[in-house]
């Protein structure tokens, strides 16, 4: 891994100008829906009811052509946080905590992925430069749990359900993720007394938004043709878009607040969704419905690069591992060589992209393996998993009110054979589609000669993209597992070393190490860190004569080091 890049000081005023480093140091706000295609006003939805949405588009760049590295959360976020695409991490599969060997066979029941040591999440390379960095809601990113405070420590100053985007300090740049969880498939969810305790825990996140007021008639909402249109499907459509104008209402609120604090002219605004819909044939798939976006980036007059005119549209291809170096670059900073992604906007944005790729694991308990690659108009997927139905029962899909009424009209043969398609079995081994001429990807162009060369150009892609991507997507997940957690332990973190040397006056320069390759460390000196608790080591510091400091590390996917503690001579 490089080290920690410079401040590129000429990235948002441009070449020759007399301001000081803090002057590009611009704050950066990302706001994360859940379980969310584009069902937005700004966006071309005619149903949606989304103003404050549409105004941050009208007032950014959309980017209509965003997609998601997987169909669903934990692989997606993966993919997200750190810039590299989830089967080359080992975080493919839905969810790592969640995998259990098959009967007699050994390896650990749940593990976490164990990225390459170079790789850092984002938020930890913004918060080594200098940034303050938070988050709420969720994390889930394989090698962290899904909740806050399960995931690295380094890689937050702030970080639990109440932190707040304006829980900083004063002296320093931000960077804050929001997250939304009110879009969450599990909002679709009829109110029940919980069966489980992820039950309860979805129970508990929708407090406040068990019934959002209907803002969409079920008659007005569109159906798509791999439904059919019955009064449950409506409903649960309609329920869809009225979590939707919930999600829109708060990040209207957030926008209010940054405009009032006076900060909105030092601050670029991204907003987007981990991946589509949280419904039937769109969350956990490889079709557009499952990884296609919405995206908006607002900057602030003051930090407009050129191109970025307000409500101008972008069509270019962005890749979920696109939005790290994106923000990264925002914030002055290069793209680390480890990364996947490339800069999509700004003035170091990388020509556009030619294809994006997708993947689909284990979902639960079955062992899924599905690719995609699309271009501008074609997706081209390939199902290695062809013996088990893509709507293979999923325990938490099945609490959706559509899924049994679903399942009972294919039983029933009163389906058509578009709609039950997503049922049937054998699945096809390859899936073509000009996204253009069919949107809901529903004709399958695979077998037909006038587009056999898009498929085999396209195929080529995907096999180039493989090859590159290492072997991570192709092991086993036992095998998996047991290469992270060897003989079923989760490994730990060395204890880090503290030195100190003399410095100037009455103080002294400590210095931590850790043997563990790719361990982050953190300290805190007289048991002040900061927000966090904890201070991301990032080189020797100064401390005074006879001060406590306390050193812990941790190795994404380990676990954290013990604190090791020393006074200063």
């Amino acid at each position: 891994m490089r080290s920690v890049p410079l401040l590129l000081l000429a990235l948002v005023l441009g070449p020759g100008s007399a301001a000081g480093a803090e002057a590009i140091r611009p704050n950066i706000l990302l706001l994360v829906a859940e379980d969310m295609s584009a069902r937005v006003g700004a966006f071309g939805d005619a149903v949606a009811v989304t103003p404050h949405l549409d105004r941050l588009a009208a007032e950014g760049i959309r980017y209509p052509n965003a997609f998601t590295a997987s169909g669903v959360c934990a692989p997606s976020r993966a993919a997200l946080i750190t810039g590299v695409h989830p089967n080359r991490l080992g975080a493919q599969h839905m969810r790592s905590s969640d995998f259990r060997p098959a009967p007699g066979q050994p390896g650990p029941s749940g593990y976490t992925a164990v990225p390459p040591p170079e790789v850092k999440a984002f938020p930890e390379l913004l918060r080594a430069a200098g940034w303050f960095t938070s988050n709420n809601a969720k994390l889930d990113y394989q090698f962290s749990g899904a909740l806050p405070g399960s995931g690295p420590f380094t890689i937050w100053d702030a970080d639990g359900w109440r932190t707040d985007w304006r829980d900083h300090p004063d002296d320093r740049p931000w960077f804050a993720m929001q997250n939304f969880l009110v879009t969450h498939e599990s909002g679709l969810f009829p109110v029940q007394i919980p069966r489980n305790l992820t039950q309860a825990l979805m129970l508990l996140m929708r407090i406040g938004s068990w019934f959002p007021p209907q803002v969409v008639e079920t008659q007005a909402v569109t159906v798509p043709p791999y439904y059919p249109d019955t009064p449950t499907v409506r409903a649960t459509l309609a329920r869809h878009y009225a979590n939707v104008a919930l999600m829109d209402a708060r990040v209207g609120e957030i926008l209010e607040q940054l405009d009032a604090s006076g900060e909105a002219e030092r601050t670029i605004v991204v907003w987007t969704t981990d991946h589509g819909d949280g419904l039937p044939r769109a969350k956990r798939e490889l079709y557009d419905s499952g990884i296609r976006v919405p995206l908006i980036v607002r900057w602030p007059e003051a930090l407009r690069p050129p191109g970025a005119a307000p409500g101008r549209v972008d069509e270019r291809l962005v890749s979920f591992v696109d939005l790290a170096p994106t923000i990264l670059a925002m914030a002055g900073l290069e793209t680390p060589d480890w990364m996947d992604g490339r800069v999509f906007a700004g003035r170091t944005a990388a020509p556009p992209r030619e294809f994006v790729f997708a993947a689909r694991d284990r979902i639960d308990t079955v062992a899924d393996r599905g690719r995609a690659v699309r271009d501008a108009r074609f997706k081209y997927i390939r199902n290695e998993r062809r013996d088990a139905p893509a709507a293979h029962r999923s325990d938490f899909r099945e609490n959706l009110e559509m899924m049994p009424e679903l399942r009972r009209l294919f039983e029933a043969g009163r389906l058509d054979p578009v709609q039950s398609a997503w049922f049937e079995t054998p699945r096809p081994g390859e899936e073509l589609f000009d996204t253009r001429a069919d949107p809901d990807e529903v004709v399958n162009l695979a077998r037909d000669p006038a587009h056999a060369a898009t498929k085999a150009r396209l195929r080529a892609a995907l096999d180039a993209w493989l090859a590159s991507q290492g072997d991570a997507e192709a092991t086993p997940e036992a095998e998996l597992a047991a290469r992270f957690w060897p003989d079923g332990v989760q490994p730990t973190t060395a204890t880090p070393s503290l030195a100190f040397s003399p410095g100037e006056g009455d103080a002294a320069q400590a210095t931590l190490a850790c043997p563990t390759e790719g361990a982050s460390i953190g300290y805190r000196v007289d048991g002040d860190g900061g927000p966090s608790d904890w201070r991301l080591y990032t080189g020797p510091f100064t401390v005074p004569t006879g001060a406590r400091v306390e050193a812990k590390a941790v190795r994404y996917g380990w676990e954290e080091s013990r604190v090791a503690a020393a006074r200063s001579p």
